[in-house]
């Protein structure tokens, strides 16, 4: 009978010990399959999350820096020279860059969040949101979509004429229609000590509009129908959002160079920087550039050679960031998951090995029988794989489907305890992480992430968990192999 035929045999005529392998390894293997199983799952969900958001990357004013030095710190504001350096790098496919300003205004309606009131003698404001494209990054993201007129015409960017997109609530507050020539009314305030304000000057700046949109998170809460309490950075994002006009680089400029000669003539000392020095209009323009990157992949490299160009005061955010602070759960998985695996298969190491060795003892005689009659060790040791490989095979291919349900489950289980948790820091911080208004990073929550997590059969699962499981089995097999290569067959049948 060759060793093919014996390791059969042994398989399944001694059932009890054979039932007690195929047990340990299947229990082992469930561990193990639910730790790639959820591993997996946390990658791929990074990866296609970080992919739906794209990759875009902008130069912001660093708040938090600004709020730590305190009064003593004044940012450097970004040149465009600066924005068009790095819209050179090679990683860029292309780029936007958005000058920003606000001013108050007293004739013009602007939009209020729901179930708030307007602070009496607080004058109200509204944001100016420069671009260098036809149509801008926003409406080509669909953070917010025309829904009537038209985008910006190339000889109107490069000239920078006098023209507006504006939000639907403001249109509709003030009776603006497509094609009307308005006047935008910039009020120059003055803060007393005992807290009041008054109006200096006012200016009046002629705007044509050429188009009306409507942010999509309004949209998406129409087609929902569902009551939700948005915190309050939401509800401050989205009345930005409502409030903000998009004109030309050029022509917001233009303005911001009128408010800023006259708000100087008025009040000099608000156009000093924290060192005492005077502002220039330069510094007043707070330009926001936005980079469209080839791959998601680029964001780390671009960020590290934007380092050397980026002023002081600003940072660089990406699209993925997001996902680095809401998917804080599943990072956490990935990274449990990844020590249970190490620790699971260095426990069957040693439990299949110590087994196998126990059950090897108490078939010495059997195994000397072998060699007594001129069997050779290789061969022995070959039915000894053979059939450790048999009952593993099995073991295993079972703990495919349930290592996959346990991932599942566990994963599952994990979420929902977490998600209290996270909604508590979210609430904490000030609401959700929404970007909206003057942003141009895409809106990602942790219920987002939450739908995208999936646990599920795929080709590098199966591949990935056979291969450990199977390499595992066979490293396990070292110890008793060099036990049968110890075995002398005459010792034995004395």
């Amino acid at each position: 009978m060759n060793y093919w035929n014996r390791a059969l045999c042994s398989v399944t005529r001694r059932k009890g010990k054979s039932v007690i392998l195929f047990a340990v390894i299947f229990i082992l293997g469930n561990v193990i399959a639910g730790s790639i199983a959820i591993q997996q799952s946390t990658a791929n969900v990074e990866k296609k999350i970080k992919h739906d958001l794209g990759a875009t990357v902008s130069v912001e004013l660093d708040y938090e820096k600004m709020m730590e030095e305190g009064q003593s710190f004044s940012p450097t504001a970004l040149k465009v020279d600066e924005v068009k350096k790095l819209g050179e790098s090679t990683y860029v496919k292309e780029f936007d860059y958005n000058v920003k300003t606000s001013f108050f205004v007293k004739k013009i309606k602007t939009y209020e969040m729901e179930n708030t009131t307007t602070m009496s003698g607080m004058p109200k404001s509204i944001t100016l949101k420069g671009n260098n494209l036809l149509e801008p990054l926003d409406f080509k993201d669909k953070k917010v979509n025309l829904v009537e007129g038209r985008t910006f015409k190339q000889d109107e960017i490069n000239g920078g004429k006098d023209v507006a997109i504006i939000s639907k609530k403001l249109a509709e507050a003030n009776g603006f229609n497509v094609g009307d020539k308005v006047v935008l009314d910039s009020s120059i305030v003055d803060y007393k000590q005992d807290g009041s304000t008054e109006e200096l000057a006012s200016q009046d700046h002629p705007v044509e509009i050429i188009g009306i949109f409507e942010p999509t998170s309004v949209e998406k809460k129409k087609s929902d129908e569902k009551d939700q309490k948005a915190g309050i950075q939401e509800q401050f994002m989205e009345t930005e959002q409502f409030n903000t006009i998009y004109m030309p680089n050029e022509a917001v400029m233009n303005i911001n160079k009128v408010e800023f000669e006259k708000g100087k003539d008025l009040i000099p000392d608000r156009y000093k920087k924290a060192d005492g020095t005077a502002m220039s209009v330069e510094d007043m323009n707070q330009i926001t550039p936005v980079y469209v990157l080839k791959s998601p992949e680029d964001i780390e490299a671009f960020k590290e050679e934007a380092k050397s160009v980026v002023p002081d005061g600003n940072k660089l955010t990406a699209s993925s960031d997001q996902y680095d602070q809401v998917g804080g759960t599943f990072k956490k998985m990935s990274q449990i998951s990844g020590y249970v695996v190490l620790l699971a298969i260095g426990a069957t190491l040693l439990i299949i090995s110590l087994v196998v060795i126990l059950f090897l003892r108490d078939r010495k005689h059997e195994l000397g029988i072998y060699l007594s009659l001129g069997e050779t060790r290789a061969k022995v040791m070959q039915q000894i794989l053979i059939e450790l490989l048999l009952i593993s095979l099995v073991a295993m291919c079972l703990s495919l489907v349930t290592g996959n349900i346990l991932g599942k489950m566990v994963s599952e289980s994990l979420i929902a305890s977490d998600a209290f948790s996270q909604t508590g820091d979210a609430a904490s911080q000030g609401g959700a992480m929404i970007i909206g208004g003057g942003s141009n990073m895409p809106t990602l929550t942790t219920e987002d992430v939450s739908k995208a997590y999936e646990v599920k059969f795929s080709i590098s699962y199966i591949v990935t968990f056979l291969i450990a499981g199977l390499s595992t089995v066979l490293l396990s097999a070292v110890l008793p192999l060099t036990y049968v290569l110890r075995l002398n067959p005459k010792k034995i049948m004395m």
